[in-house]
């Protein structure tokens, strides 16, 4: 039996809990609202209820509230667009303009911004294993730095910019390193890879209008499987041997050549100046043949005898040796006065000549001059008799 029915008991409990065991509904939901109504009709100048009988808001009240409101809505729509970025303007969802930096205003309820940040440089990088030309396998990691310079085609072009981005990424560099030797990739091909990895990144996203720009990729890391890794370092190293072998070599030429240039330069003037002076003494002596000629014919027996005279001192000019020929003999006496001149000046054990000696040597020299001097002025004598005759 239900709470509520006729005949129903005091001992049951009401769940409204009444008193006085009275048949009572729940509080009804109209005099709630009534009550409330009053209380805020009285507060804005509203009439005030008599007898249980309701008003409602005044005029002046609901217009308050509405100037609140509106107010607050109006506030609530100043909003600043930072200096490195743009915002990009949606009313009801749709694309309507672009909001430069500074301080902004929207309609609540009915604008909405989305800040785009067009000064950051972005990254992003993909990895993995990729074939090459000639069938190897390589490990590669690349990054590409990119910048937004359309906000709304960043938005709106493609559903996620970033992500078509990194996917353009990794086909075109699957593409590059797919049209490459693997030496190229883990050498010296390394910057030609880079390259036309950029190139052709730029090819694929150019019809998508991403509204990025690429503004640099690298190479980060490319290196062999770990099952040859030990035979390409090897390799890799005999390459950077042979490299270092050919800048060596590139260098000691740049160092000879300058050097074998300045001496062929020396030997080429060297040999001018020796032909100048070989070509001047020619004709010196040839001006001096000149000048001799005359003299010679008018006495040729005193100018052979003067030419030998000027010949044995010029050959005999600088020699320490001393030839004496004895009139009268057959021996001609050597006076090595070099070698006497050097034990003058070794140790004192070594003897020197008695003075007697020196005498009987002085008078020598003498007898053999004044001999030669006399015999030469003899033959003098006779050649100008006979040349006068």
């Amino acid at each position: 039996m239900a709470w509520n029915e006729p005949g129903n008991n005091g001992n049951d409990k009401d769940p409204w809990n009444n008193k006085g065991g009275r048949d009572q509904g729940p509080p009804d939901l109209d005099e709630v609202l009534r009550k409330f109504s009053n209380k805020f009709s009285g507060l804005f100048g509203g009439k005030k209820p008599g007898n249980g009988s309701g008003g409602g808001l005044g005029g002046a009240g609901i217009s308050f509230i509405l100037i609140i409101a509106v107010i607050v809505w109006a506030l609530s729509g100043i909003y600043t667009v930072k200096e490195a970025e743009r915002g990009v303007v949606l009313q009801f969802g749709k694309y309507d303009r672009i909001a430069d930096p500074g301080l902004r205003w929207k309609m609540t309820f009915i604008e909405t911004i989305i800040p785009v940040d067009i000064e950051a440089v972005r990254s992003l990088s993909t990895s993995g294993f990729m074939l090459t030309e000639d069938e190897n396998v390589v490990s590669v990691e690349f990054q590409v730095q990119y910048r937004v310079i359309d906000p709304y085609l960043y938005k709106f072009s493609v559903t996620n910019a970033d992500s078509s981005l990194e996917e353009a990424l990794e086909s075109a560099l699957r593409y590059v390193v797919g049209h490459a030797k693997m030496d190229q990739v883990l050498t010296n091909g390394r910057e030609v890879v880079r390259q036309n990895t950029w190139d052709e990144l730029n090819k694929v996203i150019e019809p998508y209008n991403l509204g990025l720009i690429v503004t640099d990729v690298n190479f980060k890391d490319s290196r062999p499987p770990a099952e040859v890794k030990d035979a390409f370092d090897d390799a890799i190293a005999a390459q950077e041997d042979e490299e270092r072998f050919i800048r060596e070599a590139e260098a000691y030429a740049r160092e000879i050549e300058p050097r074998a240039r300045g001496q062929v330069t020396r030997m080429t003037q060297e040999a001018e100046g020796y032909q100048e002076r070989i070509t001047l003494e020619a004709q010196g002596e040839v001006a001096r043949f000149e000048k001799l000629l005359p003299e010679y014919q008018a006495a040729k027996t005193v100018t052979r005898e003067r030419l030998y005279i000027d010949a044995m001192q010029e050959v005999l000019g600088n020699s320490s040796k001393v030839l004496v020929d004895v009139k009268g003999g057959n021996n001609m006496m050597y006076l090595p006065l070099d070698k006497i001149m050097e034990k003058q000046g070794t140790a004192t054990r070594v003897a020197l000549p008695s003075s007697s000696d020196i005498q009987d040597l002085r008078n020598k020299v003498n007898t053999s001059r004044n001999s030669s001097v006399n015999s030469g002025s003899d033959r003098f004598n006779n050649d100008r008799f006979n040349d006068g005759r």
